[in-house]
């Protein structure tokens, strides 16, 4: 099988629900996942996955329990496991998560924004 190029342009253009990440792409156990996301999501943290959040359009913070850490366009930054976060956007941002597959977006939350079934695009 030969493989397909990605343009996350399209891929984005497919979906507008916030909080909700569509699997993009699947290597060594890892998924890339896109989703958009506006306001505050809630607080969380994963115990066995760690996570990289790559700003493709836009930019949001990423609370920490000591800190907070805006990012840009082009940025990213890896959450490590167990560590509380929660991520807020005052506008709408476009990212792209790596993260192992099986992660649940609200990780040891659950509640109503937990996504278990992931779309693929």
């Amino acid at each position: 099988m030969t493989p397909d190029k990605v343009v996350l342009a399209e891929k984005f253009a497919r979906f507008s629900d916030h909080w909700s990440p569509k699997v993009v792409g699947e290597l060594n156990g890892q998924q890339v996942k896109l989703v958009k996301f506006q306001g505050e999501f809630v607080w969380h943290r994963h115990e066995h996955e760690d996570e990289l959040f790559l700003v493709v359009r836009g930019g949001f913070v990423m609370e920490f329990r000591d800190r907070s850490v805006a990012l840009g366009e082009g940025e990213f930054i890896v959450v490590p496991q167990g560590v509380d976060h929660r991520p807020v956007a005052d506008e709408e941002v476009w990212v792209m998560l790596f993260e192992p597959a099986g992660t649940l977006n609200t990780g040891s939350a659950g509640g109503e924004r937990t996504v278990e079934e992931l779309d693929r695009l």
